[in-house]
């Protein structure tokens, strides 16, 4: 790193923390016989939930999870952040949603259960009409169970059912108290699992011109987190989807364009200012202090191990060798009977070997003879002797004639010719050593005057024979590779060379079949095309190549200070993968905390751009840009000014940095010059919806729009009224 570059930031990854009490909620007195609606904005995140004359709502994470307290053995059932306080009851975890979609009506009710009891409504019955969010296109039968469990579960008097992002929008827009709402713009409501387009044109949602994309936040989250495991595969600790949803809404942004940027951080200054480094927990490798005095103690303890080792192991040679001499003594008096074989039977001389273990007399006089040299030499260690250079053994019987000898001398001649050979081919690899030993001495005695001479002509001739080796195999690397590929050159190559050997011209076919001679493997170029044809055959000189790279990068190291490890074979090859090892600096082994670090550099930038282009993660769909534009092309001209004059951004997910300017950079080109375009941000993306519920409530339009008890029983839980709010929309 230069001097003047900037030094990035390291991020702590915050610490996660148990929830406390839950903020008490008003008297229920005051609601009691007053039937004030009940909103609930029934998120697949966090749900929200109060009366509709509260400022601010009750929030908790949408999700239960049933657990058995160990110490009492008692059921519980936790809501929301009080999941995390139980490592147990996290396995357990259930949320009314899957994906955007409700279906787990187990859950709901638990949650429904908590929002209640929290707001102190103790009646058999919620006594209180209640207005409700739902997701666009929400499925009949998902409705219809909702339905059924809010009027035959809790008995609601009535039930509304709106568009999160419509409310939203209402919220940012509410009108004087006696006009109606009549205002004109495009939500972008950015969800959990999914972000939709609604058009809305004098106050009243144009339902159907809404689209949909499967993309949001969880899928960002998870995308990020592959990222992650893909550039650090073996990161020390686990990357849970929280930490990446917390990096994802902390660190990432929207970029105008965001080919431009990639070209940009080809520059390291601009990539390291757009770096964001994340320090997750690690353990400090404990170093114990110790006095000098300490050392001095630790020191003569190992001295005083290391005698003791040194005495046990003389002891060993010592009962080893008294051992070895009393089998030498037993077997020297086992032959001394061999005297007595003129008094006893071939056969009883036989039986008496092979009660000791030898087949034949020849193996007694072998261990005889291995036991005696071992413990010759042992005694001559013990004493200090040095051992006497080895003398020629004499072999007496290669001499003579064969006609000179008996049946037995005959079997002796051979087998001293044998020892013979054996010890004419050691002296031989003897001097062959001394020669090639003498050989790299001069060598290395050679170069070591050339590098003393000229280092830098040195070097320079070293790191080219490194350059050509390196070259050498990765060709081998390259054209393995190519050999897979059956539709590149060297596979057609290969193929050929197959066919060609099958064919075998040299043998014509008449005297093929007739049993002519194949003369495959007779020229040395038969071989060249066999290691062509073999993929898994390694070349000879592979091995040796490998052996020669390393002793040519251990001399640059030694010798030349501008050689670096980062220039060896192995460093260079680490490289192959360039999402794995770009943007990630090298930490040394001592360094935990590095080890221990997360590198975002274009993560943070190509996540928010799969809203755009869903493609890039995989996914199937239309990006951001393309569907607001199928969206705009269904309305005049006029009708799309007033859509685009008013783009309004809802939804927790909208919060991520630089939205509105690549919404602006990707709209823009597809509008006519002279069209105004205002992008507006909700003032609580998180909340709008829920105030906008209950600023609607509050509206004498409320008691019409929804479904009561009676019509329920009459029409079924799929039904909905038509309003400006909901899914369905129109006069009636």
């Amino acid at each position: 790193m230069d001097i003047d570059e900037p030094t990035p930031t390291v991020y702590t990854l915050p610490i996660p923390q148990l929830p406390g009490p839950p903020p008490p909620a008003e008297p229920y007195a005051l609601h009691r016989d007053a039937h004030t609606p009940l909103v609930l904005d029934n998120g697949s995140t966090t749900l929200r939930w109060g009366f509709a004359t509260s400022a601010v709502p009750f929030t908790g994470l949408n999700a239960v999870a049933k657990y058995k307290e160990r110490r009492t053995n008692k059921p519980l059932l936790l809501f929301g952040e009080a999941i995390d306080a139980e490592s147990g009851a996290k396995s357990q975890t259930r949320t009314p949603w899957e994906g955007d979609v409700l279906l787990n009506f187990d859950a709901l009710e638990n949650a429904l259960d908590y929002a209640f009891v929290h707001l102190g409504i103790d009646t058999p019955t919620v006594n209180h009409p209640v207005i409700m969010s739902e997701r666009i296109c929400t499925p009949l039968h998902s409705r219809a169970l909702t339905s059924e469990l809010m009027f035959e579960l809790y008995n609601v008097p009535s039930l509304t059912y709106c568009v999160d992002g419509i409310m939203s929008f209402y919220a940012n827009h509410l009108p004087p108290p006696t006009a109606p709402f009549t205002s004109d713009g495009l939500v972008l409501s950015f969800n959990t699992h999914s972000t939709s387009v609604i058009p809305i044109l004098k106050g009243k949602g144009i339902m159907s011109h809404v689209q949909r994309i499967p993309w949001g936040a969880a899928q960002s989250s998870e995308y990020l987190l592959k990222l992650i495991q893909l550039k650090y595969p073996s990161f020390p600790t686990r990357v849970t989807s929280a930490q990446t949803n917390w990096m994802y809404r902390t660190f990432c942004s929207f970029t105008p364009s965001y080919p431009t940027l990639l070209k940009s951080l080809s520059n390291p200054k601009t990539l390291l200012a757009h770096e964001r480094i994340i320090q997750f927990p690690f353990l400090l490798p404990l170093s114990e202090e110790k006095s000098p005095s300490e050392l001095l103690r630790l020191a003569e303890k190992r001295k005083e191990q290391g005698k003791k080792l040194q005495e046990l192991a003389a002891k060993s040679r010592a009962d080893k060798l008294v051992q070895k001499e009393a089998d030498l003594e037993y077997l020297l008096d086992l032959r001394g009977e061999s005297e007595l074989t003129g008094k006893m039977s071939r056969k009883e001389w036989a039986a008496r070997l092979s009660a000791e273990g030898f087949e034949t007399e020849a193996a007694l006089e072998d261990t005889i003879k291995k036991l005696d040299v071992y413990v010759k030499k042992a005694r001559k260690k013990e004493a200090g002797e040095v051992d006497e250079p080895m003398e020629e053994p004499s072999f007496p019987l290669v001499d003579v004639p064969d006609e000179d000898l008996d049946e037995e001398g005959l079997k002796e001649k051979k087998k001293q010719k044998l020892l013979k050979s054996g010890w004419e081919f050691r002296v031989r690899a003897r001097k062959e050593k001394e020669r090639e030993r003498e050989e790299r001495e001069r060598e290395a005695k050679r170069e070591e005057e050339e590098r003393e001479t000229d280092l830098a002509g040195w070097s320079s001739k070293m790191r080219k024979e490194q350059e050509t080796l390196m070259a050498k195999i990765k060709d081998r690397a390259r054209r393995k590779t190519a050999l897979t590929d059956r539709k590149s050159a060297a596979a057609q190559a290969r193929m050929k060379n197959i066919a060609n050997l099958a064919a075998d011209d040299r043998v014509p076919k008449k005297k093929r079949k007739g049993g002519g001679e194949d003369m495959f493997g007779a020229d040395d170029a038969d071989w060249q095309i066999y290691r062509k044809i073999n993929i898994t055959a390694p070349s000879d000189d592979e091995e040796d190549d490998l052996t020669t790279l390393h002793e040519i990068e251990r001399k640059l190291l030694t010798y030349d200070p501008t050689f670096t490890p980062s220039h060896t074979h192995a460093s260079l090859t680490s490289l192959s993968s360039a999402l794995l090892t770009s943007f990630r600096p090298p930490y040394p082994d001592t360094d935990p905390a590095g080890h221990a670090r997360i590198h975002l550099s274009t993560e943070r930038f190509r996540v928010p751009e799969t809203y755009f282009a869903p493609s890039m993660a995989g996914t199937d769909t239309a990006g951001l840009g393309e569907v607001i534009a199928n969206v705009l092309a269904r309305f005049p001209e006029h009708e799309k000014a007033s859509l685009v004059s008013n783009i309004f951004l809802t939804g927790a997910p909208s919060q991520v940095g630089g939205l509105r300017e690549k919404l602006e950079a990707t709209l823009r080109p597809i509008l006519d010059p002279e069209m105004r375009m205002g992008i507006v941000q909700a003032a609580d993306a998180g909340l709008d919806a829920w105030r906008g519920m209950a600023a609607y409530a509050r509206t004498p339009e409320f008691g019409v729009n929804g479904v009561s008890r009676a019509e329920y029983d009459e029409w079924g839980g799929e039904r909905v009224k038509r309003w400006w709010g909901g899914n369905r929309t129109g006069s009636s």
